[in-house]
């Protein structure tokens, strides 16, 4: 996998700020208050609804944004 994140397509991209989220939201959880890991399950819920439909809302914000499908 290249680290040049202007090649990077949709489906990486999404797995990058997935990714982030459920860290930063554990980390928050952890840290300031437990009502943070529900992001955390929120974006979990999210990435199952998505294996099943192949769609997902952040797809369509980085389709928007311009990043190559």
């Amino acid at each position: 996998m290249s680290w040049n994140v202007v090649s990077w397509n949709v489906d990486t991209w999404l797995r990058a700020v997935a990714g982030t989220i459920v860290l930063l939201s554990l980390a928050l959880g952890w840290w300031l208050h437990p009502a943070w890991l529900l992001v955390t399950a929120f974006v979990g819920v999210n990435l199952v609804q998505s294996a099943f439909t192949g769609w997902c809302p952040l797809m369509t914000v980085l389709r928007k944004v311009g990043v190559r499908g």
